[in-house]
């Protein structure tokens, strides 16, 4: 096979779980879960959970049962300690590499090795390996290959092994041997459809959609379809654009109350902080918002169900939190009806696009020398909360303290890394 770059996909296994035990030494070879929103459903698992046949997606209610007979340990979701530690796991990797990280979503990224480095691919996976767990704790899996989607499919073969390794660069048949033990659905980017598609013309393992005829590949699953044949055959078809989403159309923040509210006061704080966060997320991504919809609704099995909705259209683009703010205060002020048991509300902010590339509006109320000072103001307010931690600082419409419409989150750890009343303490 020709020299090229080799493609590297660090994985890190039962991410959520393992970011629960890095302060948790105790909980080593014992089942822990985590839960989504709301203490719902069980949206990660331990190996030692999975054995117990524990499902993804199972309602924490149905498991009482098993978690006081296993001794499971239920822990509710933490997204800032989540999000915190896989920053600290992608930086390590990317200081072993020496090579940027094509992070590909909070728990995987890819590595491009240059030819060069070929020979080497092994012995720097292992260091990845060793260097993570080390120094942030989190257990990961490396696959090595020629291509992304390859490196993808090596990933699963190292979550198998004790070294926590794979390659895939092999000789042609050594690979195709291989491939005839792997069902197709395990392949990235073919769903359960397209397997089921797949599966009706006889297409069931790697191998067969590797050997599969090209043109009717690129008929049956469009050059998606077609990109990921030529990567199995070893062709790098997918470039490093097309792991980044392009700009977002809307921005949704969301989230069903822990108790039902009828308070009037307490839906402006829930709306106000849903705002503040969806402005975060834009500001983030480099975007502004010409519009905004707010929602509040009751439960879905309360009836009558109730339901409304109230759109605003801002007069220039903006990832203004006070603009979003206002705006939500003042739609669940018309929406809101006395008595109403609300459980759900949300803003969705549309009409999106970038900020660099935005002209000026002769609509604007506001002096060039305003603008900056609100864009300073912002700016600063994210960098503060990003070093101290989500909330640390926020605006007074969002409500002092934990309200009544937070989430329910009755197992959630401490914030060992983004809070400093929280940081872990060593007793010696």
């Amino acid at each position: 096979m020709p020299a090229g770059s080799i493609h590297l996909l660090i994985d890190c296994n039962n991410f959520y779980a393992s970011c629960e035990r890095v302060f948790r030494p105790d909980l080593a070879g014992r089942p822990v879960i985590v839960l989504s929103n709301n203490d719902g459903c069980v949206i990660a698992r331990s190996s030692e959970a999975k054995a117990l046949g524990i499902r993804m997606g199972e309602p924490a209610f149905k498991l009482r049962r098993e978690i006081r007979k296993y001794g499971i340990t239920v822990f509710s979701s933490n997204f800032a300690l989540y999000g915190d530690i896989s920053s600290r796991v992608m930086r390590t990797i990317a200081a072993v590499a020496g090579v940027d990280v094509e992070q590909y979503s909070i728990d995987e990224c890819f590595v491009k090795l240059p030819p060069g480095q070929a020979h080497n691919a092994m012995d720097i996976a292992r260091e990845m390996r060793s260097r993570v767990l080390q120094w942030v704790g989190v257990p990961v899996s490396v696959g090595i290959a020629r291509t992304r989607t390859l490196a993808k499919l090596a990933s699963h073969g190292a979550k198998k092994l004790p070294s926590g390794v794979f390659s895939l660069l092999r000789p042609e048949e050594e690979l195709d041997a291989i491939f005839r033990r792997i069902p197709v659905e395990e392949v990235w980017g073919v769903g359960r459809r397209t397997a089921a598609l797949l599966s009706r013309f006889a297409i069931r393992t790697v191998y067969d959609l590797k050997h599969a005829d090209e043109s009717w590949v690129k008929k049956r699953l469009t050059i998606a379809g077609w990109r990921t044949q030529a990567e199995l055959r070893g062709h790098p078809c997918i470039e490093d654009d097309m792991l980044h989403p392009p700009v977002r159309k809307t921005l949704v923040c969301t989230r069903s109350f822990g108790e039902k509210i009828t308070d009037k006061a307490l839906l402006r704080q829930a709306a106000a902080s849903f705002s503040a966060r969806a402005a975060e997320r834009l500001r983030a991504e480099g975007l502004k918002a010409c519009a905004m919809s707010v929602f509040i609704q009751t439960s879905y099995f309360r009836q009558p169900f109730v339901s409304d909705s109230r759109q605003v259209v801002f007069a220039c683009p903006t990832s203004d939190t006070s603009e979003f703010i206002r705006a939500a205060e003042s739609a669940v002020e018309a929406m809101f009806r006395a008595g109403v048991p609300y459980g759900k509300a949300g803003v969705m902010l549309f009409d999106i696009c970038e900020a660099a590339r935005m002209q000026g509006s002769l609509l604007s109320m506001a002096s060039e020398e305003q603008i900056a000072r609100r864009n300073h103001l912002m700016a600063s307010l994210d960098a503060v909360n990003r070093r101290y931690g989500r909330g640390t600082v926020a605006f007074g419409a969002e409500g002092l303290g934990r309200g009544a419409w937070a989430l329910r989150q009755e197992h959630k750890s401490p914030a060992y890394t983004t809070s400093w009343k929280e940081i872990a303490e060593a007793k010696c």
